[in-house]
């Protein structure tokens, strides 16, 4: 069975969901599954010299999944921050893609995920050529999530475009992950039938994240963290939805009346340049940025904080739970969250492992974190609920498992 990916993103390149893509690669392997990647040269949370190595790799075989991978790689320009040449880079991956997607040898069945949201409407079109399956992984719901970051509005051009690519890719895919409940409520009521979707959450590696001690994490000694202070940690990208604006204001705040509470913020992104300003012309000196850590280090990564933290902008994250709730859950950390409304909520409070705030709510939000500090016992006990309600329900080997037969039932329907 071959399965073709088409990716924006892949190894070497250092992102939140790259532990993801490399579990569903090793399960692909092991369940027979042989997989040809189709990806742009890599430029996220790599080094220059790295990138220029992998520049000139065209077509791999990786060898560590015992010839079951093959990857082919094509040159573009490095991802940048403005808007309008980042939509015009992904709409070159896409033609790319398109290319590859509709040349290359026999595939029994293609896969691909929702960025860029054009990646879709690839799909459907390699599809309809190929006369071969389609599987739609929805990690991102467009248009509604620009609508929820201010970026269009209903009704508009681009809302009325999204809408339209939407529609299309969700008519052609003949399976369609989505990464929670809300997910699927949205699309059903696009009209999308129940029996075309499947609810996979993004799981966790329970095994590679784990509680690290402090007096044991190697990353406070790297970056000359106070192991007597009270940590509240973001971990992921740091971006334009990601509201940093109201969390260094909260800081701002609490420099001054709970100087032991502290925040590293652990990643890059688009307003990262943004927020490493604020940090100085606001002398905020309990704030520290530290880059995205090598995978090995997630465990000390995520063990960083007393607290991890889940934050967007209002109206940014209505139908999704991140997946680094579950990461901060899976080392034994509470979560704070400044967040939409959605299931999310209702994890945290029925496990009872984290406080739940509603996003841009900066009060609600400090007061969670300062409930915390001075209940630290609860926060550990908080910690140990989040990690039991992992191991009961999102492992690696369930959620992976979840999208091999997936696969399998799609192929096998399609050839019977």
């Amino acid at each position: 069975m071959i399965l073709l990916t088409l990716t924006s993103y892949f190894y070497p390149e250092n992102i939140s969901s790259s532990h993801l893509n490399n579990n569903l690669n090793e399960a692909y392997a092991s369940s027979n599954i042989k997989q040809i990647v189709v990806t742009p040269s890599p430029c996220r949370g790599i080094s220059e010299e790295l990138r220029i190595e992998y520049k000139n790799k065209e077509h791999e075989v990786e060898l560590y999944h015992n010839g079951m991978m093959e990857v082919y790689r094509f040159s573009m320009f490095k991802e940048g921050t403005n808007v309008l040449l980042r939509a015009f880079r992904y709409t070159l991956i896409c033609c790319k893609q398109l290319y590859y997607g509709i040349t290359l040898p026999k595939i029994d069945t293609l896969f691909l995920a929702s960025t860029p949201p054009i990646q879709g409407a690839i799909g459907s079109i390699i599809k309809k050529v190929r006369k071969i399956p389609f599987i739609y992984n929805l990690q991102d719901i467009f248009p509604d999530s620009m609508v929820g970051t201010g970026l269009t509005n209903k009704n508009s051009i681009v809302w009325i475009i999204g809408r339209l690519i939407e529609n299309f890719t969700y008519k052609h895919a003949d399976k369609i992950i989505v990464i929670s409940e809300d997910f699927k409520k949205n699309i059903m009521a696009k009209g999308v039938p129940e029996e075309k979707i499947v609810v996979v959450y993004n799981w966790v590696d329970q095994n590679a994240v784990v509680n690290v001690p402090r007096e044991e994490n190697k990353l406070f000694d790297k970056y000359k963290l106070d192991r007597d202070a009270f940590y509240i940690t973001y971990s992921g990208n740091i971006g334009l939805t990601q509201n940093m604006d109201l969390l260094l204001d909260l800081m701002n705040d609490l420099q001054k009346s709970y100087p032991k509470i502290k925040l590293v913020l652990v990643g890059e992104g688009a307003y990262k340049k943004n927020v490493e300003e604020i940090v100085k012309q606001g002398n905020l000196n309990n704030v520290t940025m530290i880059p995205f850590q090598d995978y090995a280090d997630i465990s000390q990564v995520f063990s960083l904080g007393d607290a991890g933290l889940v934050i967007s902008k209002p109206g940014v994250g209505s139908n999704s739970v991140p997946s680094k709730t579950w990461s901060i859950m899976s080392a034994s950390r509470p979560v704070i969250a400044n967040f939409d409304e959605n299931e999310l909520k209702s994890i945290i409070a029925d496990n009872e492992c984290g406080i739940f705030t509603k996003a841009g709510d900066k009060e609600a939000f400090k007061n969670a974190i300062i409930t915390l500090y001075e209940n630290k016992e609860k926060a550990v006990q908080m910690g140990k609920n989040g990690r039991e309600f992992v191991m009961k329900n999102l492992t690696r080997e369930v959620g992976t498992q979840k999208y091999v037969d997936v696969i399998k039932d799609v192929v096998n329907n399609r050839k019977q």
